[in-house]
């Protein structure tokens, strides 16, 4: 659901959106699309956002995507192994509007 409200938002805004259900979806997604942007969550069906993630940047074909993680785990760990492992950015979703994501995704699209 909140997946869907993010992409409603992204195409109010002129932005192409797609979603997955699980991690291995949107994995797959990736590599077929190749988006100019990546909103990843951490809790995720089947494959979590960190191992999506690792398998995005040792792809070569999709690892220069910019991965901005937007999640509800916002502790230092969570935060740092997100950074780690190549996001470009790490939002949790209680301390921004989807406007203020929007803004988020437009500042990385310059």
């Amino acid at each position: 659901m909140l997946a869907e409200m993010y992409a409603t938002k992204l195409e109010m805004e002129g932005f192409k959106a797609m979603t997955a259900l699980d991690g291995k979806e949107g994995l797959e997604l990736v590599k077929k699309e190749k988006p100019d942007l990546i909103l990843l969550d951490i809790i995720l069906p089947k494959l979590d956002g960190f191992l999506v993630l690792k398998e995005i940047k040792k792809d070569p074909d999709v690892k220069n995507i910019p991965v901005l993680m937007l999640t509800n785990l916002g502790q230092e760990s969570d935060v740092k192994k997100g950074k780690k492992l190549g996001a470009d950015g790490y939002f949790v979703k209680a301390n921004h509007s989807p406007a203020e994501i929007v803004e988020k995704v437009k500042q990385f699209l310059k």
